[in-house]
């Protein structure tokens, strides 16, 4: 049940790359995700029982009433999020994209960024859980699903470890399994502080440059600060190329080679035809750039190093593996 707190003051329109997240960088959005957070940890406790009443991204105050038995999850992280906190068999439905872990390919499927709302109300979940990052287009859609009965809560839209754990924690009230979230979270805060220490080892004079390449061209985009890229890169004590700038920030190839890179990490050769690196290696003019040179260009897979949820310290010690072997490999 939804009680309206606060009206949405402003919607922005956001641009949407496959496989990635916003990133928005902004003091407001911080200072209104610690405000969240500082409310919750005043209404929750160990001992916290249904009903349980949660301030979620739409501004709303949401009251469960008791622990769902079906869930709907309509976009991939929160379904991640969900399967970590054990909740696979409360799992009702996904989005057409939920693509891990592999048992969420065999749930029922709701549609991708347009879910059918029909489909939701049928599967009769006692909680859908939507995102805000696709709030604006889904916000009728998600206010038939209120209007049937059924509880909405919108998750989020995180952009580094600390409102990623603002969301595990988010949907772990909502479904009753706090505990788990806790040791999912201090699992992650333990692997991130030894990435952390680590990196301490990595004098000023050896911290290299990275591109990080979200797309190819013709489109080229990079990623600057105020994204999960950029944080992991800031964690293992590498230079983000496009640091300076804000966001998922459109390239032309000729600006791209003037970053000088001394190594590439590309995050999309799983939704392209043939070898990210040899098709940079072959582009003109790009022969004379560092990582070009000493063949320091790598793949990871886009999802553990942008979408929300437990992976994250995961993709963040592959990109150290990548940039600093001799460092962060086993």
């Amino acid at each position: 049940m939804k009680q309206h707190m606060l009206p949405v003051l402003c919607l922005t329109s956001i641009l949407i790359i496959p496989g990635c997240s916003s990133g928005q960088d902004t003091e407001d959005a911080q200072t209104k995700n610690e405000t969240r957070n500082t409310v919750q940890k005043e209404s929750t406790s160990e001992d916290e029982t249904f009903p349980v009443e949660i301030n979620d991204a739409s501004e709303d105050s949401v009251t469960i009433e008791e622990e769902p038995e079906r869930i709907i999850s309509i976009i991939p992280s929160n379904t991640e999020i969900a399967f970590a906190l054990g909740l696979e068999e409360e799992i009702a439905g996904v989005s057409d994209h939920a693509d891990y872990p592999k048992e969420a390919a065999e749930k029922e499927k709701i549609g991708g960024l347009q879910f059918n709302v029909e489909k939701i109300i049928s599967l009769e979940p006692d909680l859908v859980l939507a995102h805000a990052s696709s709030l604006q287009q889904s916000k009728e859609g998600l206010q038939q699903i209120e209007e049937a009965g059924i509880d909405v809560l919108v998750v989020n839209e995180a952009a580094s470890f600390e409102e990623t754990y603002e969301s595990i924690n988010m949907i772990a009230r909502a479904t009753g399994a706090k505990a788990e979230a806790k040791e999912i979270i201090s699992s992650m805060k333990d692997d991130v502080e030894h990435l952390r220490e680590q990196a301490s080892q990595i004098p000023e004079e050896k911290k290299k440059t990275v591109w990080m390449e979200i797309q190819p061209p013709p489109d080229l985009y990079t990623t600057g600060s105020g994204t999960f890229q950029h944080s992991m890169l800031k964690l293992i004590h590498a230079e983000n190329a496009a640091g300076s700038e804000k966001g998922w920030i459109p390239y032309t190839t000729e600006d791209a080679v003037k970053q000088n890179p001394q190594v590439i990490i590309t995050t999309y050769g799983q939704s392209v035809d043939g070898n990210p690196a040899a098709q940079i290696k072959n582009r003109d003019g790009w022969s004379n750039v560092p990582a070009v040179e000493n063949g320091e260009i790598y793949h990871v897979n886009s999802n553990l190093v942008s979408r929300p949820g437990p992976r994250l310290a995961e993709g963040a010690e592959e990109l150290a593996e990548l940039i600093y072997p001799d460092v962060f490999a086993e």
